[in-house]
């Protein structure tokens, strides 16, 4: 019985550190960003594509995991992770531009990916009969990893070259890389159980993957193949729809309806948190910078910090109000801290206890979203095994990485150009240009010289270049706003459904 518990406290370990590999990845990206941008001429969409870059092929990688996780084995999986990490800072420290950066940001997410469909199903497997509160404390690794990679870069390695930053990935990467290798990994619980591979497709169905289909082919006609005559949405729904076609004539099934749901809901879910994270540097860089003097990402360090702490300590929490209550809360507070962030941008009575007021409301309501939406399918589609659990992780990475992080990038630039064209309509000829068309459509976007002046203030336009910029910026959060509150709607009408139904309870193995 101690060597089990044993194994299992190693395991957890082993998958906590790789998840903190992946948090690596994303906060040192996120702080590089304005370096990335002014060093290579990059628009804010471009910026938008490279980070989508790093989050949809996690998606991708989840999900096709997914199909064969149970036959390769966790093992394996997890050597393919380490030397995509290893690929990742290597690509990265030697990046001459767009592509370059573009193409290992593609590699490293593989790694994030192939990481997230191990060790969901392999902690729902250990702890099958506490999956939500122990899915809670193995992703405080990700808070965990942004507030180590934040303290790092921004208060002893802000004046390291930005390859050396990239670098420090290496270290968390080798780390659980040695213990993996030591590892005995047991067979998942759907397998354990007698499920067949079938029925756990049928979980996910036709239904669900169309929508996994969807944001697969729309990245890849539009950013990796650059397929003009398919990058219309009539033409990436149709290949979608017979891939999914394909899917549901061996599954036999649209899928469970709840299920097909809540990968809507994650869309929403994945730009609300990640989406916004990406960019909460950049959008909050001016408000914190004249308020605190300090660098924005701060603010991201500090939110990780207390949604590590939440999620260490979710036990009674998650006992209390049970998935769906937490996740209504999540979205109330989320909305709430997100709006009051987007206030903050041109209000010149902001002060720091506001700054930090709205960021933790901010940080408290997007703490559990993530592994309380897999605690959940979890316990509701235990049939699913790895494929359910990974498909509601892989469309979230999927739908911020496509759609919601590149859109964001988009707003931005759209606005700007329309606060230019009110306020100054004279300095759009010279520093506003046609870009190539994006998932969203044609855009304009400032020029390189518009950039250039904007940061240099040396001249009577920069002002009115930078005071377009943090409009923009402002705008976008707001925006984003729209999203938790469809999201609290929605987890309110499922408690009530739940209600109405005896209320909630996890689904045992022969009774779903």
């Amino acid at each position: 019985m101690s060597s089990s518990i044993s194994s299992n406290r190693m395991l957890f370990a082993a998958s906590f550190i790789a998840l903190v590999t992946t948090a690596f990845a994303f906060m040192l990206r996120i702080n590089l960003m304005g370096v990335w941008e002014t060093a290579y001429s990059l628009d804010k969409t471009q910026v938008g594509t490279i980070f989508g870059a790093g989050l949809w092929p996690f998606g991708a990688s989840i999900i096709l995991f997914s199909l064969i996780i149970d036959r390769v084995g966790y093992g394996k999986a997890m050597a393919f992770a380490f030397v995509c990490h290893v690929l990742f800072a290597v690509l990265t420290i030697t990046a001459t531009g767009y592509r370059m950066l573009y193409w290992a940001s593609v590699i490293g997410a593989l790694g994030n990916g192939a990481v997230e469909a191990v060790i969901n199903p392999l902690i729902a497997t250990v702890y099958a009969k506490d999956k939500t509160k122990w899915l809670n404390i193995l992703h405080a690794g990700w808070p965990s990893g942004l507030v180590i990679t934040g303290v790092l870069v921004l208060g002893v390695g802000s004046s390291l070259p930005w390859q050396w930053q990239i670098g420090m990935i290496l270290v968390p990467a080798f780390a659980y890389g040695a213990m993996m290798l030591r590892m005995e990994f047991p067979v998942s619980e759907r397998v354990a159980e007698g499920v067949s591979y079938r029925a756990m497709l049928a979980e996910v169905g036709w239904g669900g993957a169309f929508i996994a289909f969807l944001l697969i082919v729309m990245e890849l006609t539009t950013n990796v193949l650059g397929i003009v005559a398919l990058q219309n949405i009539g033409a990436q729904m149709l290949i979608a729809a017979v891939l999914a076609a394909v899917y549901g004539y061996y599954a036999r099934s649209f899928g469970r309806p709840l299920f097909v749901f809540m990968l809507v809901l994650m869309l929403l879910l994945a730009t609300t948190e990640l989406g916004t994270d990406s960019w909460v540097k950049d959008l909050l860089g001016p408000a914190i910078g004249n308020t605190l003097g300090i660098d924005s990402g701060w603010v991201l360090v500090y939110t990780a910090l207390i949604m590590m702490v939440l999620r260490l300590t979710c036990g009674p929490l998650i006992k209390r109000l049970q998935p769906l209550g937490v996740l209504a809360v999540s979205a109330g507070l989320a909305a709430a801290g997100i709006f009051w962030l987007s206030m903050l941008g041109g209000n010149a009575g902001t002060t720091a206890l506001v700054i930090i007021v709205a960021a933790t409301v901010y940080g408290v309501g997007q703490t559990f979203f993530w592994p309380t939406t897999l605690g959940f399918i979890s316990e509701q589609f235990p049939r699913g095994g790895a494929m359910t659990l990974n498909v509601i992780a892989g469309v979230g990475m999927l739908g911020v990485g496509v759609l919601g992080s590149v859109w964001l990038g988009n707003l931005q630039d759209k606005s700007v150009v329309s606060a230019l064209e009110d306020d100054r309509p004279e300095l759009v000829a010279r520093y506003v240009e046609e870009r190539p068309p994006s998932l969203f459509g044609n855009y304009r976007a400032l020029t390189e010289e518009a950039v250039e002046v904007r940061d240099a203030m040396m001249t009577p336009d920069a002002a009115a270049l930078a005071v377009a910029t943090d409009e923009g910026k402002m705008s976008a959060l707001r925006t984003v706003v729209a999203l938790p509150a469809i999201m609290l709607l929605a987890y309110l009408a499922l408690l009530f459904w739940f209600n109405s139904r005896g209320g909630y309870r996890p689904v045992e193995f022969g009774s779903s």
